[in-house]
């Protein structure tokens, strides 16, 4: 199977542009023409339509489209399935948000390994747009994501919930928050937008950051005022580096499961759901 020119032919589908879908692939545009007459040839129809206006599909291009994706997805499987090395039944390969790969992420990883003990897992983190990318492609099995990416081939749950909390090196009440030493969280599209309602005074920060890990690297070198999540929070301040901004509201952040819809119903995906909606759920307060 010549799988780059199905590639080709979903990149265009996506671009409408011979000319971005070149540079996007790393080819010249004559190539990318090459594929889609031999494309079209192979298939004995025309796929689409250019003109001044762009490019678009025909009608057998658009009927074309989501078996195209399947074979992607197919030859990405298959691909995987006859590399497999090792006693082990299967490696699963599995997308984070990088802000989740945290202290509780080794009870995760323990959670699947028991369950599955003759699976391989192979972890990597990420950004919720190449996850979700990586899962159309069949690179990913699994993705934990905190922005979904909304595609016909791809299913997504919300699991959960972390929290973010306000922490500062300088001040205790929100009032006192300067603006040019606060930083501004940018941990997943949804957060700016929640974060201007709650505090628009501060939207307009020089300073933005979309990791955890690099908001702590500069709350302990250079100080500050800013969100993160609750576990590190509560070290920062138990360091004695920061202190509880106590009038600042949290910050919740939904947790989705993300898996492409063939994948969905397979028994080993399910069980590995089961795990992570229990990973992710809030424990039942007391007395409730």
């Amino acid at each position: 199977m010549q799988i780059e020119l199905i590639e080709t032919f979903l990149d265009l589908c996506e671009t409408r542009s011979f000319n971005r879908t070149a540079e996007r692939l790393g080819v010249t545009q004559s190539t990318i023409s090459g594929r889609v007459k031999a494309l079209e040839g192979a298939l004995g129809q025309r796929l689409f339509i250019r003109s001044r206006a762009g490019t678009a599909l025909t009608l057998q291009g658009m009927r074309f489209e989501p078996h195209a994706r399947s074979l992607r997805l197919g030859w990405a499987e298959a691909r995987h399935a006859i590399s497999q090395s090792g006693g082990r039944a299967a490696t699963v390969r599995i997308g984070i948000q990088h802000d989740l790969v945290g202290s509780h992420f080794s009870d995760l990883i323990g959670a699947f390994r028991a369950a599955f003990p003759d699976t391989s897992f192979f972890f990597e983190a990420d950004y919720s747009a190449q996850m979700c990318a990586d899962l159309t492609t069949g690179v990913e099995d699994l993705a934990i994501v905190f922005s979904p990416r909304f595609h016909p081939d791809l299913y997504f749950e919300p699991v959960g919930e972390i929290i973010y909390d306000m922490v500062s090196t300088e001040v205790e009440r929100l009032e006192e928050v300067r603006r040019e030493t606060y930083i501004l969280p940018h941990f997943s599209d949804a957060m700016p937008h929640a974060h201007a309602a709650l505090h628009p005074t501060l939207a307009t920060a020089p300073l933005s950051i979309g990791q955890n890990a690099a908001m702590v690297s500069l709350m302990r070198t250079m100080g500050g005022t800013a969100y993160v999540l609750r576990d590190t929070a509560a070290t920062l301040i138990s360091d004695g580096v920061c202190r509880q901004v106590i009038d600042a509201q949290p910050i919740p952040q939904a947790v989705f499961l993300a898996v492409n819809q063939r994948q969905r119903h397979r028994p080993l995906q399910r069980r590995l759901f089961q795990i992570l909606r229990e990973h992710f759920r809030a424990p039942t307060p007391k007395g409730g």
